[in-house]
């Protein structure tokens, strides 16, 4: 293992590119060195903004890709349409890829994407933060340790009350999908991920854009062509039954805790202004006596504070892999599938009618 620097480059310097670049920053493994963003000048003031004014500056992802010999990785801070092509770009010139969420728009793309991973032996890791929360560990942990027996029914979700955000989010062109990418895949993830990401097989789907559109409730109304809320009935191998809904904007303070129902016993995880996948507060256990008394559980939150930032966690955790040679700490099969029910989703609200869910061979 060489004690050099891991050699970074950023495709795309908005508003996402800032968490990146702090963490890459604070990290010793690694310094970036070379930075992308097809908006004139933005690169370079992004480069004088952090304090690297040696960083090289390009107008596109495929101009870094071809003049950087010597670079370990990149992150891929563009905007939801652009992913596939930069990480198959960056795949193909033999680079590891730390990929924002969401994977991809389509599950065609999220497939170009892990078979271009697969052909270069390198690595992707997706910027599924959240996973690196001591809280959603601990609802995996719960889950394996048998205390709920077996999970039969789930109903999860979340929302902002108050949340469209701008930029390149909310049109068709640029972010592909609206609150279903953003943020509704984080939800899955909590979910899925605690119970080992078994796969889709058929997805009824709604969307809608009720605010998004609305005059009343959003001032970029005029621009807005994606999902605002979504919800989807998801069957899942082994008998789970998935109930999901996301939103940006809704009237009720939330659309309810997430809840997974065992045989054996029951866990709700209370609900939160959704930004970032986190638990809303003490998560309880429920189980029944013989004589039918239910008694609870408290589960108290766990501080993520003595790991540093999540941000942090993730960022270091693909780095040691990149160095180690060891697998990404978020595979990528597991959010292929999450990407597979997020465009089920999409297909079945457009055909008004439930979906079959194949999920490819990589």
């Amino acid at each position: 293992m060489s004690d050099k620097k891991l050699q970074i480059g950023i495709i795309g310097t908005g508003n996402i590119a800032r968490a990146h670049m702090f963490a890459y920053k604070t990290n010793k493994e690694a310094e970036v060195v070379a930075l992308a963003d097809i908006v004139p000048g933005r690169a370079e003031a992004f480069a004088k903004k952090w304090g690297i004014p040696n960083a090289r500056c390009y107008p596109d992802h495929l101009s870094l890709l071809e003049a950087e010999k010597d670079l370990d990785a990149v992150s891929i801070c563009t905007y939801n349409c652009a992913h596939k092509d930069c990480a198959v770009a960056a795949f193909e010139h033999g680079l590891n890829v730390l990929l924002e969420k969401p994977m991809s728009v389509t599950l065609e793309e999220a497939e170009a994407i892990c078979k271009a991973e697969k052909k270069s032996g390198k690595i992707l890791c997706v910027g599924f933060q959240p996973r690196f929360d001591a809280n959603m560990q601990n609802i995996k942990r719960i889950v394996e340790s048998g205390q709920l027996g077996k999970v039969y029914y789930i109903q999860t979700g979340g929302g902002r009350r108050r949340g469209i955000p701008g930029s390149t989010f909310i049109e068709k062109e640029t972010g592909g999908i609206g609150a279903l990418g953003d943020i509704g895949c984080y939800s899955l993830d909590m979910v899925l991920n605690a119970i080992g990401y078994p796969k889709p097989l058929t997805v009824s789907g709604y969307t809608s854009d009720f605010f998004g559109k609305n005059p009343k409730y959003y001032d970029e109304h005029a621009r807005f062509s994606v999902d605002d809320f979504g919800a989807a009935f998801v069957r899942l191998e082994g008998g789970i039954i998935l109930d999901f809904r996301i939103s940006w904007a809704m009237h009720p303070d939330s659309p309810g805790d997430t809840i997974l129902f065992g045989t054996e016993g029951a866990l709700r995880i209370p609900a939160t202004d959704c930004w970032n996948g986190s638990v809303g507060g003490p998560m309880k256990l429920y189980f029944d006596t013989k004589s039918g008394r239910k008694t609870k559980k408290r589960v108290p939150l766990r501080s993520n504070l003595k790991n540093g930032t999540l941000w942090g966690q993730k960022i270091g955790s693909f780095l040691d892999a990149v160095k180690n040679g060891t697998p990404s700490p978020i595979p990528s099969w597991q959010i292929l599938i999450n990407q597979a029910i997020i465009d089920g989703i999409n297909r079945s609200a457009v055909l008004g009618q439930e979906v079959a869910v194949e999920i490819p061979e990589i």
